[in-house]
């Protein structure tokens, strides 16, 4: 729905002219604008505390570059851009229709084949932008576009080309927490499994109004997402079974985009590039000796049988996904041989070697089976022998034992050296060094401090706000420079707002985080080695 235009916005740019504001985000503000040919069009304008900043300009131009490459038919296709000027600005497609979210928040979930309409061409758009060599790593039912023409998705500002160095750091989660993959708030780096997990969670909100891992504070859904397993008795299946594919923990086991539109459209499905599935039962039985069979199970992955055959066995959460599992399908599974290991060589000893053991161990049964024969007499006389002949080396033994102990007096000068060892303890780290750094100079001109939290353990995390441009930074650092480096986090939340946190191992800090938060509260906190915090929701100037 668009909204009136306020008393700060322009009325043009460049040869557009704005009619109104279709919404608002960490990097700027849309708003409905019309060509001098007298089309419609949707132009995204940086917000006026970015425009300065170089790397806002910067992540501004990769995004209109990342949208350039994805196929038009998914996405809004860009039609102009000016950012070299005092007013940075991309011009797109206008796409007539509400948001995937709007549309749940006003006609409920979607049920039956529009709710696969929606699963197919999601999926589709996923698998294109994907093709292209881009992350999207945003992707949630507000960035789903409900066109006359079916879904679109938009919205590339924090998107990645997956060829341009640093594409995929580690430690830099931006997004919407409901929608991050766990291994992007555990610091990893985005793949387009990430993706998959976001069109996931996206699925179950479009089946359910709500999110798969709930709506709760952002702590507890990150909690969830991290550890517990989502709530999917709402959807039905098919769709059901391949969402919960998509949300699995570890990305290797999620399907890639084009298989979920195989899937999608009932065409056979190769696997997921995981471990081949084995086969379900051995096809040689275990010989047998003497009425026993010899078999060894090896972790959970093999079974070795006594006749050498290995039998691979899997788990049930590492079965992988495949959404047309059929006869077929399984035959063509047997057929595959398995991987040899090396428990198998050591899984089939000598058989004469393993019988008799166990017997000669059973003190019942060897005297009666050979009274005659010296073995059992052998293996009677050998298992006291032991405890004579420890009798007898022990006579000699205590003695010299008893004038060893004698000289531990000795030791009494290795006393004195551990004396030393506590200074060390107070000592820096080696070749560490003051942090050169400080708080205001790492967020940048115009940001004061606002409050801070010791760990304890030398580091800070720090909350700045610039009030002329609306915005807060978050940093944490230590009181040192450590080359060895520490595990810093540092992580901002605006309420109603976005997002961001810089996790990783630095050796001076983290972050900054700044995100637009003009009179609205924030939630900010980190972490510093093994120490975290995070503070409730203030700073509401």
């Amino acid at each position: 729905m668009t909204q009136p235009l306020t008393a700060d916005d322009p009325r043009s740019l460049g040869v557009y002219e704005l009619l109104g504001r279709l919404g608002e985000g960490a990097q700027g503000i849309v708003y409905l604008g019309r060509s001098p040919a007298g089309e419609q069009v949707a132009i995204k304008l940086l917000h006026p505390g970015l425009a300065a900043d170089p790397q806002a300009r910067e992540r501004f131009l990769r995004e209109v570059a990342v949208a350039q490459r994805v196929a038009r038919f998914c996405t809004a296709a860009v039609l102009h851009a000016d950012v070299e000027g005092s007013r940075p600005y991309v011009v797109s497609e206008y796409i007539a229709g509400p948001s995937l979210r709007t549309l749940v928040e006003r006609e409920g979930p979607r049920r039956g084949a529009a709710l696969d309409r929606l699963a197919i061409s999601t999926a589709t758009a996923l698998a294109a932008i994907h093709r292209a060599g881009v992350l999207h790593r945003d992707f949630k039912p507000a960035n789903v576009l409900i066109g006359p023409e079916g879904p679109v998705v938009i919205d590339f500002g924090i998107a990645r080309a997956l060829d341009v160095p640093g594409a995929t750091r580690t430690g830099t989660a931006m997004g919407t927490p409901s929608y991050l993959a766990p291994e992007i708030l555990a610091g990893q780096p985005a793949t387009p499994a990430s993706d998959v997990f976001s069109w996931g969670v996206t699925m179950v909100y479009a089946a359910t109004a709500r999110p798969a891992f709930g709506d709760d504070s952002i702590p507890t859904v990150m909690h969830r997402i991290l550890y517990e397993e989502p709530d999917l008795t709402l959807m039905e299946p098919p769709l059901r079974d391949l969402v919960a594919a998509c949300l699995a923990k570890d990305p290797a086991q999620r399907p890639t985009a084009e298989q979920l539109v195989t899937a999608l459209t009932g065409q056979p499905a190769p696997p997921p590039p995981v471990a081949p599935p084995p086969p379900k039962q051995p096809q040689v039985p275990a010989p047998r000796r003497g009425g026993m069979t010899v078999g060894i199970a090896v972790g959970v992955g093999a079974v070795v049988l006594a006749a050498g055959t290995v039998a691979v066995v899997q788990t049930r959460n590492q079965e992988p996904f495949s959404p047309a599992h059929t006869p077929a399908a399984a035959q063509a599974t047997q057929q595959q041989s398995p991987t040899p290991s090396a428990e198998p060589a050591t899984a089939v000893p000598a058989r004469e070697e393993v019988s008799p053991t166990p017997r000669r161990r059973r003190r019942t049964p060897a005297p009666q089976a050979l009274p005659t024969q010296p073995v059992p007499t052998v293996t009677l006389t050998v298992r006291p022998s032991p405890r004579r002949s420890r009798a007898v080396e022990p006579s000699e033994s205590p003695t010299r034992r008893r004038k060893r102990p004698t000289p531990t007096p000795t030791p009494k000068p290795s006393s004195p050296k551990p004396k030393p060892s506590p200074t060390p303890t107070k000592s820096y780290p080696p070749g560490s060094t003051p942090n050169p750094y400080n708080p205001v100079g790492v967020c940048g001109s115009g940001f004061r401090l606002v409050a801070q939290h010791a760990y304890g353990n030398g580091g800070t995390t720090y909350l700045l706000h610039n009030p002329a441009q609306g915005t807060k930074c978050v940093v944490t650092m230590g009181e040192l420079v450590i080359p060895a480096k520490v595990f810093m986090k540092a992580e901002l939340t605006v309420k109603g707002g976005a997002y961001g946190v810089d996790s990783g191992t630095y050796t001076a800090y983290a972050g900054p985080v700044r995100l637009p938060a003009k009179q609205k509260c924030v939630m900010w906190g980190g972490t510093y080695g093994t120490k975290s915090w995070q503070s409730s929701w203030g700073a509401c100037d």
